[in-house]
């Protein structure tokens, strides 16, 4: 069972719930000029539930601001292709999601080459062995490539968490190949095509008996013999498809190099500025209960 520690660095990806508070709650929720605010006030409970429960000594968020200029694009241009952009009422309240954590004491992360999952990556890299663990709050479960043994993902929304020890237990591979798993299977939601013919079944069962994408293809004659229905046709379309699986795995792996500086202080939870806070509210017009909330924190 988990445990609250102030040693363990929460990392939020945070366009997962800025997205869900815009499509479940009315856009009757307004700020003081009459603009649409429930993006930014389902985001503002999630992150009040984080700070009450948890009280983290390290917290940083990511946000996305590389939906058409990542890396990914230069490789893929068909990258998310079929995702549409943020409707104007949810663009407008995106820089007021971060502003809010900002003031609530978050670091916040962006940037226009690395996607929010990269700087969720990039900084486990560069704090965990400064920290008493991390801990990945998301929805998708890509990022549970980054696990180690001792990290945990938490799907809020569920409300489940789990260990990147067990990792294997929810996608049948372990956190080192979810990459590949993806590479492989591909994966719709960010238009990524995979091996076509190869789907998520086969892919889990190859990574079982190769352990990567690389040690696959160092033995892909091998694939044929394999006891697997299909066998034959999945080493042929391997064969025809070898570019392609390499491409896909470089959109797949989260990089761990993006610039997040290199300060643990940094990613301090530090206190919320009370002055800033309680003016951003005034333009927000949350309700007495929400505010009270949040200027408690402070």
């Amino acid at each position: 069972m988990y445990g609250y520690d102030a040693t363990m660095l929460y990392l939020i990806d945070s366009s997962i719930y800025i997205f869900r508070a815009y499509f479940s709650l009315p856009d009757t929720l307004v700020d003081r000029d009459g603009r649409p605010a429930n993006a930014t006030y389902g985001f503002a409970r999630f992150l009040c539930d984080v700070l009450e429960g948890e009280q983290p000594g390290y917290i940083a968020a990511t946000f996305d601001e590389s939906l058409t200029t990542s890396f990914r694009n230069d490789i893929y241009p068909a990258y998310k292709g079929n995702r549409e952009l943020p409707p104007p009422e949810l663009e407008y309240q995106l820089n007021g999601c971060r502003e809010l954590a900002a003031a609530l004491g978050i670091a916040c992360f962006a940037h226009d080459r690395y996607e929010a999952d990269d700087l969720v990556g990039s900084l486990a890299e560069r704090y965990r062995d400064q920290v008493g663990g991390v801990t990945i709050i998301s929805r998708d479960k890509d990022l549970a490539q980054l696990l180690a043994a001792d990290d945990w993902f938490w799907d809020f929304a569920a409300a489940k968490r789990f260990r990147g020890a067990d990792t294997a237990q929810h996608f049948g591979v372990h956190a080192g190949q979810i990459a590949d798993l993806l590479a492989l299977a591909g994966d719709s939601v960010d238009n990524i095509p995979g091996v076509a013919g190869i789907g998520r079944k086969s892919a889990v069962a190859l990574l079982q008996h190769y352990g990567t994408l690389e040690a696959l293809y160092k033995q892909l004659d091998t694939v044929a013999l394999l006891p697997l229905r299909g066998a034959k046709r999945m080493a042929t379309l391997l064969t025809e498809q070898r570019e392609a699986a390499f491409m896909c795995q470089q959109l797949t792996r989260i990089a761990l190099d993006a610039p997040v500086g290199d300060d643990l202080t940094s990613v301090e939870w530090a206190l919320p500025d009370k002055a800033r806070l309680n003016d951003l509210l005034d333009k927000l017009s949350f309700g007495s209960g929400l505010r009270s909330r949040l200027m408690a924190l402070a």
